[in-house]
């Protein structure tokens, strides 16, 4: 297939090289459409069904009960819950992940920093469940932790780490804290630290250059790293299931629930739904923040 591309920069109208790109796109449209918008319309649909009987998932009328249900305070509680714990995730990742992806884009030695850049990103090496297990060893109360408190520090009897909200903050944390620290790094590794001396000889200080030089420069990759990991960590069921056990519950582990053995498929639906409005959310209010920023800077 021949191509015809414009490169006298006159910016003419091509109606052949226009639908060229169109057929090109049209696989990926397609995939789109079968596999993201068809189950996601049938998601919604099944949403507004009625919990059949004797065997049935679904089945008619269509109602707002499982709407109703779900802003109920019983389930609309998890729903704070998991926004909550998302919400301190994507903080302790960003406090810990920002000062790491400056430690790793400014190691002078380009193998140092590779090395270093390897470190953050060889979790992923490891299946997600697998590690998942691995903190319920650490956190047992046989575990690492609770034998160095016992045989080191004098405990009499070990500490209930697991099943706990800590054991999931602590599994969220160390899951997402590398979509953190890699679109930080990816920003940081392109900065020009000639404005930070800039700023130095008009007279800022350390803090003042940050605040008004480094972190305004590095904001896009902080917010991208912030929606990459508040999305995952709201939607998560692994971790809460294994690390929380009765007291995970959360947005993802709740939707599992209900699509599972006896579960109730519409009210499972009607929770996807409502996820999904949260993340698109979450969506809206980044691109908001980006296109503010670019009006900014213009």
């Amino acid at each position: 297939m021949a191509f015809n591309i414009d490169l006298s920069g006159s910016g003419g109208y091509n109606p052949r090289a226009r639908k060229q790109g169109r057929l090109l796109a049209l696989p990926l449209i397609v995939w789109l459409v079968v596999f993201f918008v068809v189950p996601l319309l049938i998601v919604i649909l099944i949403s507004f069904m009625t919990r059949g009987s004797r065997g049935a998932f679904i089945t008619f009328p269509l109602t707002l009960e499982n709407y109703e249900r779900i802003f109920s305070q019983t389930y609309f509680s998890v729903f704070i819950d998991s926004i909550k714990i998302a919400l301190i995730t994507t903080i302790i990742c960003l406090v810990t992940g920002y000062p790491l992806a400056f430690f790793v884009a400014t190691r002078k030695k380009r193998w140092v920093q590779q090395f270093t850049l390897f470190l953050v990103i060889l979790p992923f090496w490891t299946n997600f469940l697998v590690r998942t297990y691995a903190w319920r060893i650490i956190l047992g109360n046989e575990g690492v932790v609770n034998s160095f408190l016992m045989n080191v520090l004098g405990f009499q009897e070990p500490v209930q780490l697991l099943f706990t909200d800590f054991a999931v903050q602590v599994g969220l944390v160390y899951g997402f804290l590398p979509f953190m620290v890699l679109p930080i790094y990816s920003i940081v590794e392109r900065f020009d630290f000639r404005l930070v001396e800039a700023s130095y000889d008009l007279g800022a200080n350390d803090w003042r250059a940050f605040w008004r030089v480094v972190w305004p420069l590095t904001l896009p990759g902080v917010i991208a790293g912030c929606i990459l990991v508040f999305i995952p960590a709201i939607g998560s069921f692994i971790t809460p299931e294994l690390l929380g056990g009765n007291r995970g519950l959360m947005i993802g582990t709740l939707i599992q629930r209900q699509f599972g053995g006896t579960g109730n498929w519409p009210l499972g639906s009607a929770a996807s739904v409502v996820m999904m409005g949260i993340v698109m959310l979450s969506l809206i209010i980044y691109v908001f923040a980006s296109s503010r920023r670019k009006q900014v800077q213009r």
